[in-house]
C-alpha cells in the first residue's frame, strides 16, 4: 500500500497539483470582513489580495484539533501509512495540533503507519518538499524513505522574499510600527529568509527594482546543482514580477524548471499583496 501524503494549504499547492500528485490537503482558515473561508477551497489568494487593497485586514487560523483527528482515526483504522508534511511550527500552530492529535489517535492505535514532520518551510518552498515526497510515494518507495528524503529537502530549503509594503508585516506582528512606517517612507525594500521556520531580515534595499537583482545574487552565493532542482517562484498578485525574476534566473543559471505559483490565502494575508519570493536547495544540498 502506498504512502499518502498530507499537506495543509500553506504549501500553496493548486488543486491540479494536488490531484495530479494524488495528496491530501487540510485547509487553514482566512478570516476577513466578518467569514470565515477555507484556504483554497472557499476564496481564491486573489479575492484575499483584492480585499486588502481595498482597506481589509484580514487574519488566519490553524487547522482544528477536531479536523486532524478524525482524518488521523480515518487512516488508522485503515492501516493506510500516512505522513503529514507541516507548514513551519514557527509561523502556526498547525503542526502542534497535529502532534497533539497524533499522540491521542495513537493511544487506540499504537500500530498506526502516521508521521508528521514539521517541514520550517512555507508557501512554494514547502510546497515544492511536498511535490518530491508524494512523487517518492506514487513510486512506492517506503515511509522510511519518503520521511528521509523530505526531512532532508526542507532542511535545505532556501526561503527568499521581500514585501511590497511593510504594513502589512507590521499587522502581523513582523515588524514594529515605527520600522514599518520609515521603511514605507523611504521606500524601503526588506528581504527577509526563513531560519529554522522563522522569518529573519537579511537586508534592507532602497528602491524595488533592486531587489530581483539581490535575490540573483543571493541565488548565487546559497544555491548551486539548479540544473537538478526545480526552483520555485511565489507572489502576492503581481505575475509581472514573478516573470521578471524567472526570466533574470533563466539567464544566469542552468535550471531545471521554474515554477511560478500565487503567494496562498493564508501567507498572502501576513505578507499582502506584491509579495516576492524564490526558493531553492541550497550548497549543502546533494
Amino acid at each position: 500500500m502506498n504512502v499518502k501524503i498530507l499537506v495543509d494549504s500553506a504549501a500553496d499547492l493548486t488543486q491540479a497539483q494536488l490531484k495530479q500528485y494524488e495528496m491530501e490537503m487540510l485547509p487553514l482558515t482566512v478570516h476577513v470582513d466578518g467569514e470565515d473561508y477555507r484556504d483554497g477551497i472557499d476564496i481564491t489568494p486573489k479575492e484575499i489580495y483584492d480585499k486588502m487593497r481595498k482597506g481589509s485586514s484580514p487574519k488566519t487560523s490553524q487547522v482544528t484539533l477536531q479536523t486532524f483527528k478524525e482524518l488521523f482515526k480515518k487512516y488508522a483504522e485503515a492501516n493506510q501509512p500516512l505522513i503529514y508534511l507541516a507548514f513551519s511550527s514557527e509561523l502556526s500552530g498547525t503542526y502542534q495540533a497535529a502532534k497533539m492529535m497524533e499522540q491521542e489517535v495513537k493511544e487506540d492505535f499504537p500500530e498506526a503507519p502516521l508521521h508528521i514532520i514539521n517541514t520550517k518551510c512555507a508557501s512554494i518552498g514547502y510546497g515544492l518538499v511536498a511535490i518530491r515526497a508524494a512523487k517518492l510515494a506514487l513510486e512506492g518507495a517506503t515511509m522510511e524513505n519518503i520521511i528521509d528524503v523530505s526531512t532532508y529537502h526542507a532542511e535545505h530549503m532556501e526561503h527568499i522574499f521581500s514585501v511590497d509594503d511593510l504594513e502589512y508585516l507590521y499587522r502581523g506582528g513582523r515588524v514594529s510600527k515605527s520600522a514599518a512606517f520609515v521603511g514605507t517612507l523611504l521606500k524601503i525594500k526588506p528581504i527577509l529568509h526563513v531560519d529554522d521556520g522563522k522569518l529573519v531580515p537579511i537586508e534592507k534595499i532602497r528602491g524595488s527594482k533592486k531587489v530581483l537583482s539581490r535575490m540573483i545574487a543571493i541565488m548565487k552565493e546559497r544555491g548551486e546543482d539548479f540544473e537538478n532542482q526545480v526552483i520555485g517562484i511565489s507572489h502576492g498578485d503581481d505575475i509581472e514580477k514573478a516573470e521578471s525574476l524567472a526570466a533574470m534566473i533563466k539567464e544566469n543559471f542552468p535550471v531545471k524548471e521554474v515554477m511560478i505559483e500565487m503567494v496562498g490565502a493564508v501567507i498572502g494575508a501576513h505578507a499582502g499583496p506584491g509579495t516576492i519570493a524564490l526558493f531553492f536547495l541550497n550548497k549543502a544540498y546533494r
